[in-house]
C-alpha cells in the first residue's frame, strides 16, 4: 500500500510528520476510554455525560523467578470525568456489536484516614529521587517521537506514552502537586497516542488542580492536546499551521523506466497499494478511495473535537481552516487561545497564583524526574488477581540481526517466549496483547499467531491494539478473544503483493553482464534478475502470491467467524480505521487499555469492582554495548537517524527474507560480498529485491532505495 501521509502546509518550514508515524520498537499498553470529545458527526445527537478511568502503573519491579520480572500495574480508581457521547456509543461504541463488553469505566477513589496516613508517611521518609517540594509545578515537554514502550533504552532520547499517562494520574493524586504546566510542540505520532494523551489530560482536570498549555509551535496535533487544557498560551513568534489535513502516495514507475528497470508485480488485493506504487505512475481508484476513507475519519474527528470543545458548529471550526490560519494573534482573537505570552512571562503569572514572591523561585519537577516517583509512594499500589500484559511494538521479524538494538522492533522468538511464559503460568488469569505494529516477516507473523491461539484456548486473551496493527499487526491481533482498537488505529491490510525487478536495461546501460547456470526448471526464479520472467515462472509466480494470501485471508475469516467471502469483502489488503474495522467486524469494541482489561477480567470471571494486578513481562536487559550506543547516540543527538540507516543498509550475508517497517521485504541471496567491487554489490543487492509484502502497511520505498544506493557500505 502507498505510504500515508498527513500533511499541513507549515509556517517557517514546519512538516507534519508522516501518519502513521515511524513505529517506535518500544511497547507499553497504557490507554483509557475512547475520548469523550471525539464523537463523530453522525453521532453528535443524544447526548449524555459518563464516567470514564485511566489505569495507573507502578514504577515497581520485582522478579520472582529467573524468568519475569514483574512491573505491577495497579487498578486504582482514578477520575470520574464528565464526558459529552451519544448513548449509544456509551454502550456499544460506535458499530453497535459490543454492546456486551464492559466500558472498564470508575470514578477517582478518595482515600480512607488511615490510606492517607500511609501515604503522607510514605511521603515524609521518600527516597531522594523521589522527592518533591509541595506545591511543585510537573512540566512536561511534549514533541517529538512518543513510543508506546514502558521503558527505553538508558540515557535515550524521546517520550513514552506509558510515562506520560502514568505522571498524569499521580500528580492528580500526589499532595505535592499543585498543577501541570506542558510545553507542547511538533509531535511525531499516530492519532492513537495523541488521543490517549488528550484523556489524560481531561481526566487530571478532575482533579481540581490547573493544567495550562505552551504551544510555540502550533499545528493540528499540538493544538488537539492543547484545546484540552484549562488555558493555551503562544509566543507572540509562534509557529501557527493550522491549514487541514492531506494525504499522499509515491509512485517510482517513471523513475524505473528511465533507468532500464520494470517492475514485475503481482499484487492479491486490489487495495493493497504497495505494488502500485512500483508498477504505476498515478493513483489507482482503490487506492484513492482507501486514502480518502482514512483522511476523512481522521480530519472529521479533529473538526467535531475541537467544535465540542470550543462550543461552536463544525462548520464554523472548517471555515476558520479554510481562511488560512498562520498568525497567532488570529487565535487569540477568535478565542482559540488564552494569551500571548512568552515562557517566562507564564512562569511569573504562576509564581502570582500559587502566592510566591517575585524573587522566588517557582518550584517544578520535570517529566524525567517525577517518573521516577513510584505509585506505591502515592498510595496507588494494585492488589488482587493477576493479569499478564505482554506488549509488542514496531517491526516484525523472526530474530535480531548482529546490528539491531534490543528493543528494536518485534522479534518473534522472544515474544513468543513471553507468551509461552503467561500460558504456562497458573497465577495469570487473563492477557491483554498490547499491538502497535505494522507489521513485518509474514512467517514471523503466523508462527506469534499460532502461539497467541494456543494461548486463547487456554486462558483469555484481549488484543488492545494502539496507533497501528495491520498487517502482520493485525495477524497477531485476530488470534486473540477479543480485540478493541481506537477510533483511528490503521487497521487490517489483509492483502499480499510479491514482486521482483528485471534489470536488463539497467545492465545493458552501464555495460553490466550476469550469466547464470542453473539446475531445475524454476531454479532462475530470484536470481536471474537480467532478464524478464518466463510465462511459466511468472505463472508460478503468482500462485505462490495467491497462496499466501489465501493463508492471511482464512485464517483472518476463521478468527473473526466470518465467511471467506464476508472476508473477501474487508480484505483485499484494505486499511480501516478503528471506527471502520469495527461496523466490518474486525475489530470487537472501540476503546483503549483500559477496556481492554475489563474485558479481560469479565471473561475471566473476575468481578468489574474487584481489583486487579496487571503484571509486565518485560523485555530483556540490555547489552553493555547496547547501552552504549544509547550513551552516544544520545550525546549527539542521532538515536534515530543511526537506527533507520542501520535498518535500511543491506546485509548481503543475510539468506532469509527480511521484513522491514517500510514494507517492502528484502531476499538476499548472495553467498557472499565481493569487497573490491562495492559499487557492483550495490547494484547486485538492488537486483534481488523480492517483495513479498505480507506483514506491513507503511511503505517509504524511495528512502530505502536511495539509502541503499547512496549510503557508503562497510563490509
Amino acid at each position: 500500500m502507498a505510504k500515508l501521509f498527513l500533511f499541513r502546509p507549515c509556517h517557517g518550514g514546519n512538516l507534519l510528520s508522516p501518519f502513521p508515524s515511524t513505529i517506535s520498537p518500544f511497547s507499553r499498553p497504557f490507554s483509557v476510554l475512547p475520548s469523550p470529545f471525539s464523537i463523530p458527526r453522525l453521532h453528535m445527537h443524544n447526548k449524555r455525560r459518563f464516567p470514564f478511568r485511566a489505569l495507573e502503573s507502578s514504577a515497581d519491579a520485582k522478579k520472582e523467578d529467573d524468568q519475569v520480572a514483574e512491573k505491577i500495574v495497579d487498578g486504582v480508581p482514578t477520575f470520574a470525568a464528565a464526558a459529552t457521547a451519544s448513548e449509544e456509543e456509551m454502550k456499544v461504541g460506535l458499530d453497535g456489536n459490543d454492546g456486551d463488553y464492559p466500558m472498564g469505566e470508575f470514578e477517582m477513589q478518595k482515600f480512607d484516614w488511615w490510606k492517607s496516613f500511609l501515604v503522607k508517611l510514605r511521603l515524609l521518609f521518600a527516597l531522594p529521587w523521589e522527592r518533591v517540594k509541595k506545591g511543585s509545578v510537573l512540566t512536561m515537554n511534549l514533541r517529538g517521537q512518543v513510543s508506546d514502550q514502558l521503558t527505553r533504552r538508558p540515557f535515550s532520547s524521546g517520550l513514552s506514552l506509558p510515562q506520560i499517562c502514568e505522571n498524569f494520574v499521580k500528580a492528580a493524586y500526589d499532595p505535592r502537586i499543585s498543577g501541570i504546566y506542558l510545553h507542547i510542540e511538533q509531535l511525531s505520532c499516530g492519532w492513537g497516542k495523541i488521543e490517549e494523551i488528550r484523556r489524560h489530560i481531561i481526566n487530571f482536570k478532575k482533579s481540581g488542580k490547573f493544567i495550562i498549555s505552551y504551544t510555540p509551535s502550533c499545528g493540528e496535533k499540538e493544538y488537539y492536546l492543547a484545546s484540552a487544557c484549562e488555558e493555551i498560551y503562544a509566543p507572540p513568534s509562534a509557529y501557527v499551521s493550522l491549514y487541514g489535513l492531506a494525504v499522499q502516495a509515491s509512485f517510482l514507475r517513471g523513475i524505473f523506466d528511465k533507468v532500464g528497470i520494470i517492475p514485475e508485480i503481482q499484487r492479491i488485493g486490489k487495495y493493497k497499494s504497495i505494488g502500485e506504487q512500483l508498477s504505476s505512475k498515478s493513483m489507482s481508484k482503490e487506492n484513492c478511495e482507501m486514502l480518502t476513507s482514512l483522511l476523512d475519519n481522521i480530519y472529521g474527528n479533529w473538526l467535531d473535537t475541537i467544535a465540542l470543545t470550543q462550543g461552536r458548529k463544525c462548520e464554523e471550526i472548517e471555515d476558520f481552516i479554510n481562511s488560512g490560519v498562520y498568525q497567532v494573534d488570529r487565535l487569540k482573537e477568535e478565542g482559540w487561545i488564552t494569551n500571548i505570552l512568552y515562557d517566562d512571562e507564564i512562569i511569573s503569572m504562576l509564581k502570582q497564583r500559587l502566592g510566591k514572591k517575585e524573587k522566588e523561585k517557582l518550584p517544578m519537577v520535570d517529566y524525567r524526574k517525577y517518573s521516577r516517583v513510584r505509585n506505591w509512594t502515592l498510595g496507588l499500589e494494585g492488589a488482587g488477581p493477576q493479569i499478564a500484559i505482554i506488549r509488542a511494538s514496531g517491526s516484525i521479524s523472526r530474530t535480531r540481526g548482529p546490528l539491531s538494538l534490543p528493543g528494536s522492533g518485534i522479534i518473534s522468538e522472544e515474544l513468543i517466549e513471553k507468551i509461552r511464559t503467561a500460558g504456562d503460568s497458573e497465577r495469570y488469569k487473563a492477557v491483554v496483547l498490547r499491538i502497535d505494529s505494522p507489521g513485518g516477516d509474514a512467517l514471523a507473523s503466523d508462527l506469534m499467531w499460532r502461539e497467541i491461539k494456543l494461548l486463547s484456548a487456554r486462558k483469555p486473551v484481549i488484543a488492545s491494539m494502539s496507533d497501528v496493527a495491520a498487517s502482520g499487526g493485525y495477524y497477531m491481533a485476530m488470534a486473540a478473544g477479543a480485540i478493541v482498537a481506537e477510533k483511528l488505529t490503521v487497521t487490517g491490510s489483509i492483502g499480499v503483493v510479491t514482486g521482483r525487478f528485471s534489470l536488463k536495461g539497467l545492465y545493458e546501460s552501464i555495460g553490466f553482464n550476469k550469466e547464470v547456470i542453473s539446475r531445475g526448471k524454476y531454479a532462475e526464479l530470484n536470481v536471474a534478475e537480467q532478464r524478464p520472467l518466463r510465462p511459466d515462472e511468472a505463472e508460478l509466480f503468482a500462485k505462490s502470491a495467491q497462496n499466501a494470501y489465501k493463508q492471511f485471508r482464512d485464517k483472518a475469516a476463521s478468527s473473526r467467524s466470518m465467511t471467506i467471502d464476508q472476508m473477501e469483502e474487508v480484505a483485499q489488503g484494505r486499511v480501516w480505521s478503528g471506527k471502520d474495522a469495527a461496523s466490518r467486524g474486525l475489530v470487537d469494541a472501540i476503546g483503549g487499555f483500559s477496556r481492554a482489561v475489563a474485558i479481560a477480567k469479565q471473561k475471566a470471571n473476575i468481578p468489574q469492582e474487584k481489583q486487579v494486578r496487571l503484571v509486565e513481562l518485560p523485555q530483556k536487559s540490555p547489552s553493555l554495548p547496547a547501552i552504549l550506543t544509547g550513551i552516544g547516540s544520545s550525546l549527539l543527538g542521532l538515536d534515530k537517524t543511526v537506527k533507520e540507516v542501520i535498518q535500511d543498509i543491506p546485509l548481503s550475508s543475510s539468506s532469509t527474507v527480511q521484513a522491514r517497517m517500510d514494507g517492502i521485504l528484502f531476499e538476499k541471496l548472495g553467498c557472499g560480498t565481493n569487497n573490491n567491487h562495492p559499487i557492483l554489490d550495490l547494484i547486485k543487492d538492488f537486483s534481488k529485491f523480492i517483495l513479498i509484502q505480507t506483514a506491513s502497511y507503511d511503505v517509504s520505498f524511495a528512502v530505502s532505495f536511495l539509502t541503499m544506493m547512496c549510503v557508503p557500505r562497510m563490509i
